[in-house]
């Protein structure tokens, strides 16, 4: 007896939401990092909440993020600046990024700023590739590190070099 499997794809489309990310929602993100990232984004939660950054998420339907991203306000004179931008790998190329990176471009303007800025390590083009469609252009390079967690629990420094591109907007 044989069984026929339908391996044919089918599109779903499903409505998301841009929305404030909540300390409730980490344990949702683990798709977006380490347990050490997940930890420093919920610090994070706790400038946005004295105003300092915008951390959004964009979520669906179910309230379930499935990107995330911060604007700081503090890192660049008369600029926000986007960090910290993730997609869930599994629903990457799917237009979720363009949307994050509009909804933050959207929240700098409501501050009265007039230019975004970003920094993207030079060996993630896909990521750059995304950013120059949206506009940004580069304007420089600067080193960048952070602490970063193994498999096994053992944290060791990431250091790299990232292009820095901007857009007004």
């Amino acid at each position: 007896m044989s069984t026929h499997h339908d391996t044919a794809e089918t599109a779903v489309t499903l409505p998301v939401h841009v929305r404030d990310l909540l300390p409730a929602d980490l344990p949702a993100c683990a798709w977006s990092g380490s347990s050490t990232h997940v930890r420093h984004v919920g610090h994070e939660l706790t400038r946005a909440a004295a105003g300092e950054v915008d951390y959004l998420a964009v979520c669906t339907p179910a309230d379930l993020p499935v990107a995330i991203g911060g604007v700081d306000y503090r890192a660049s004179e008369g600029a926000g600046t986007l960090w910290q931008l993730a997609v869930m790998p599994a629903l990457q190329s799917c237009g979720l990024g363009t949307l994050l990176v509009r909804a933050a471009e959207q929240r700098i303007r409501d501050r009265g700023l007039r230019r975004a800025e970003l920094a993207v390590e030079e060996d993630n083009p896909r990521a750059r590739a995304l950013y120059e469609r949206l506009g940004y252009r580069a304007y420089g390079r600067a080193p960048d590190a952070w602490d970063e967690e193994a498999a096994d629990g053992s944290i060791r420094r990431h250091e790299t070099m990232c292009v820095l591109l901007r857009k007004s907007l």
